[in-house]
């Protein structure tokens, strides 16, 4: 052993490395795990225990003398490095990285409340965890209304004369601004809301309205064509056009389901209007009187009407997006579609 100890001190001793690469070589072929000096103590567990003293100290002066020739390489190449550096060409370009971007439902959410505030819309936001109330019976829901099943709605606490629940639609925003602001009342209601669907690339649990209210004297069914199709021309283009075919909701009354013209085919019929030259974007209507009384509001002096649109939906019309899903996903390659509709 003391052959091997004094073989591994004169390699030490004529250890030259010009590279870090040699040094870090030279580091672990020493000191490594699998190194020589290593092995030495390994060796060491089976010398006699009067020879332990000895070699035990030989050891670690030889393993301390390792650690600094290391080091002091370590430092010499350090210097020279520096050196080298110094001649760098500072101009060339660092290493590229991309830039993020915002997402689909974002941009198309801010063009929306962009065109509603030209149109002298406030915005107004409200809890996602909502109570019965506000989602269903204020907006004149009978209790036995489809919407209150459990396979639509995600209840967080169920049983209670005021159960509380994920919101269905942003509209309890809307009831939550004519409680609380001074008339006449124009506002938009963005937000994210929930429904026990199953997930397709038509559906989702999880999607994003935006609602809109406007509550004065004298509001009439024409103000909310004439503001349906100003938002209309707005989003898609001067030449859209819009119909209005009637529905039904619990809260307006008259309804109606408003499309506007194929922006794609220009209404002469193509695979995304399915031929009819027309897509729908939105639901609206009168505001129901009973939900302004729900309110606080005299229905008799003041009259409202109301509109929601999904977002997704929206989006999926303006850039061809045929899966609903994509939003959801986080693929990059989906979201570096968008950056170019970002105004810089």
């Amino acid at each position: 052993m003391k052959q091997k100890i004094e073989k591994v001190l004169a390699e030490l001793e004529e250890l030259k490395c010009k590279t870090a690469k040699e040094v870090e070589e030279a580091r672990v072929r020493l000191l490594g795990k699998k190194g020589e000096i290593t092995a030495l103590f390994d060796e060491f567990r089976t010398v006699d225990k009067d020879m332990k003293r000895e070699f035990g100290k030989t050891l670690n002066e030889l393993k301390q003398k390792a650690q600094e020739k290391i080091e002091s390489m370590k430092e010499n190449l350090g210097g020279d490095a520096a050196a080298a550096d110094s001649s760098a060409d500072l101009s060339m370009p660092g290493d590229p990285f991309e830039l993020g971007s915002r997402h689909p439902v974002s941009i198309v959410r801010q063009e929306i409340v962009d065109i509603f505030r030209k149109f002298g819309y406030d915005v107004a936001e409200g809890p996602e965890v909502e109570d019965d109330y506000h989602v269903f019976e204020a907006l004149n829901f009978p209790p036995n209304h489809p919407a209150r099943d459990m396979q639509d709605t995600f209840f967080v606490s169920a049983g209670h004369p005021n159960p509380l629940l994920l919101r269905t639609h942003t509209s309890s925003v809307q009831v939550r601004a004519m409680e609380s602001m001074k008339l006449p009342i124009r506002v938009i209601c963005p937000g994210r809301v929930f429904r026990n669907e199953a997930i397709s690339a038509r559906a989702h649990c999880i999607f994003h309205q935006v609602e809109g209210l406007y509550v004065d004297e004298n509001v009439t069914f024409a103000d909310l064509k004439q503001a349906i199709l100003l938002f209309a021309r707005e989003m898609f283009g001067p030449d859209t056009e819009i119909r209005m075919r009637p529905s039904y909701f619990p809260f307006t009354e008259p309804s109606a389901e408003v499309d506007v013209s194929c922006n794609i085919c220009h209404g002469k019929g193509c695979n995304i209007c399915k031929g009819t030259g027309w897509l729908e974007i939105l639901g609206c209507g009168m505001v129901d009187p009973n939900v302004l009384e729900a309110s606080g509001i005299d229905s008799k002096k003041y009259s409202g009407f109301a509109f929601g649109m999904g977002l997704e939906r929206i989006a999926m019309l303006k850039w061809r997006v045929n899966d609903l899903r994509h939003y959801f996903e986080n693929d990059m390659r989906f979201l570096k579609e968008f950056n170019s509709s970002i105004e810089v």
